[in-house]
């Protein structure tokens, strides 16, 4: 490391062709002017990349650049470093080999920040360069984890002494934000949101409680706390969400919000009894999850033109249908944000308000208060709407108010559980709406599904079977190789990572709202929907996914197969 400190980053940039002497000049005055590092001063000015520094560091210094979305980091060496110096000197441990400690930093001749490092981990290092943004997600995401871990080990180890009959622990104690057990939930919720989950599972069983994770709509199995715990995550659950804390026999539904950490967390509680206690299962509705096509609503572009036409109605009805967890309400609050730059009143009864949107009203059910979505919705048409949007048609009184408010003028957004988007007709009949008025009310229908992605870091390709072609209707000199992952730690083994979405769109013409006024059959709709519109189903978008090597056979083979 001595000769290492000789090196200076002004003269290595301009060494290696990336500064000449006057943007040298200009970003020592920016350095001085700004208290910051040089390094730092020639990426801001936008002299260099960061890619480049990091390239010309690495060659000069000998130092290996490391990816750390892809490096295998143990979390109990990470713990050697504080989070507080690993924050101000943007560098985490990475794991330890003979004696050393690897150590990743974004500045490698930071000098000072790697000798107080170094002491604190008790052994010499070893440095590896990577990039500022990489260093900062994993910070994020290691330390969640170790402080999650070091919550369970206190919490255990406090309420062993202090409360060894945990269900008898008074709710002021839980209540107490300063208490282990409050520590521990805000961990594990905090943990799970850096995951990417969109469930966090608390399940009680004879000697444990298992904590698992829904992530890219997998459960993954995350840690075992100690069952004499468990009774206390409850209470304060509870308490959290204005729950009864006495009924233990009966499910219970809440909501409330949090801030852990500088993250702003909602969530929807449930809790249900089982033979060896509560079990819990917190969903976070609002989530860091990226989202391909972003600015199209996720989806494909010829879906997206289909979808814009559907919006651009002035009234009538839209549903979004699928499952539960397949991203509807989600598209729908995309295409309820796209209208605000309009001269439009746009309100909302939702169970819970999943998001708060800017310049929406948004009201929130309230079943015991007496506010269900039949009489917000009634209300809401008094407030003088253009666009409303129902967060679920649950029953047959909702769809009835939100189909005749469609059919005297409002535009209403709503979702549906339906396998697929032509199915939904036939629930609305089923909910009670007579025919005529489904079809005078819908102008566009959208079934969504969201389908995992293989995992990149362990993808491999195979020679596809004849019975996979035949399911896949292809013959071998159109395809013949597909795509499959093998797990790997970075997608926790299960050889897929992040989701996309997969559409099936209906422009309910004039021609279709005669045939649902007619009572026509599904498949003759579904017929005229496949040749006279074009539309394409679900199981089509997801073959051309398997086909170009994003999704795998067995994300196919889960959506089903549409009328024939």
């Amino acid at each position: 490391m001595a000769d290492n400190r000789q090196v200076r980053i002004g003269d290595l940039l301009k060494e290696y062709g990336y500064l000449d002497d006057e943007q040298l000049q200009r970003a020592l005055e920016y350095q001085k002017a700004n208290n910051i590092r040089l390094g730092s001063a020639v990426i801001q000015l936008g002299f260099v990349t960061e890619a480049e520094v990091i390239e010309a560091l690495s060659h000069k210094l000998g130092i290996p650049v490391i990816n750390l979305e892809t490096a295998r980091i143990d979390t109990g060496i990470v713990a050697l470093i504080p989070r507080s110096l690993a924050e101000k000197n943007i560098a985490i441990a990475v794991n330890e080999q003979d004696g050393h400690l690897l150590l990743a930093i974004n500045d490698p001749l930071n000098f000072y920040g790697v000798e107080e490092l170094q002491q604190v981990a008790g052994m010499p290092v070893e440095l590896m360069i990577s990039d500022r943004a990489g260093i900062e997600n994993a910070i994020k995401h290691y330390y969640s984890e170790v402080e999650a871990r070091d919550a369970v080990s206190k919490a255990d180890s406090d309420y062993a002494n202090l409360f060894p009959e945990i269900e008898e622990i008074n709710t002021v104690e839980v209540g107490d934000d300063s208490t282990p057990v409050v520590n521990l939930l805000n961990s594990l919720m905090l943990r799970a949101y850096n995951n990417g989950a969109s469930d966090l599972h608390l399940e009680p069983f004879d000697t444990t409680c298992k904590v698992r994770m829904r992530v890219d709509g997998a459960l993954v199995d995350y840690a075992d706390i100690p069952k004499n715990i468990h009774p206390a995550l409850i209470v304060r659950l509870k308490i959290m969400s204005n729950l009864d804390i006495a009924e233990k026999r009966l499910p219970q539904d809440g909501h409330y919000r949090a801030n852990i950490s500088g993250a702003d967390l909602n969530v929807r509680l449930s809790v249900i009894p089982t033979v060896y206690g509560e079990k819990a299962v917190l969903r976070f509705l609002s989530t860091n999850t990226l989202i391909d096509h972003a600015t199209h609503f996720g989806m494909a572009d010829s879906d997206y033109q289909k979808f814009l036409e559907i919006l651009a109605h002035p009234n009538g009805i839209i549903y979004i249908t699928g499952p539960t967890g397949s991203g509807k309400t989600t598209t729908m609050y995309m295409a309820i944000d796209k209208y605000k730059t309009k001269q439009v009143n746009i309100s909302s009864i939702e169970d819970p308000v999943e998001r708060n949107l800017d310049g929406i009203n948004q009201v929130q059910v309230n079943n015991m208060a007496g506010l269900t979505f039949e009489t917000g919705l009634r209300s809401l048409l008094r407030q003088d709407p253009d666009i409303i949007m129902v967060g679920e048609t649950r029953d047959s009184e909702t769809a009835s108010i939100s189909v005749s408010a469609a059919i005297t003028g409002h535009l209403v957004l709503s979702t549906l559980h339906t396998n697929d988007a032509i199915s939904s007709i036939v629930r609305l009949e089923d909910m009670g709406v007579p025919p005529y008025l489904v079809g005078n009310s819908l102008v566009g229908l959208v079934a969504q599904r969201l389908v995992r992605k293989i995992c990149p870091h362990c993808m491999e390709e195979y020679e596809a079977s004849d019975l996979e072609l035949l399911t896949l209707h292809e013959t071998r000199d159109r395809v013949s190789i597909l795509r499959r992952g093998t797990g790997c730690h970075v997608c926790n083994q299960t050889g897929y990572r992040g989701r996309t979405a997969v559409h099936e769109i209906v422009l309910v013409d004039k021609r279709m709202q005669r045939m649902i006024a007619e009572n026509a059959t599904i498949a003759s709709l579904y017929e005229y929907a496949r040749k006279e519109m074009g539309m394409s189903t679900l199981r089509e978008r997801a073959h051309d996914l398997v086909v170009s090597g994003i999704t795998s056979m067995e994300e196919y083979l889960k959506i089903g197969e549409t009328v024939d």
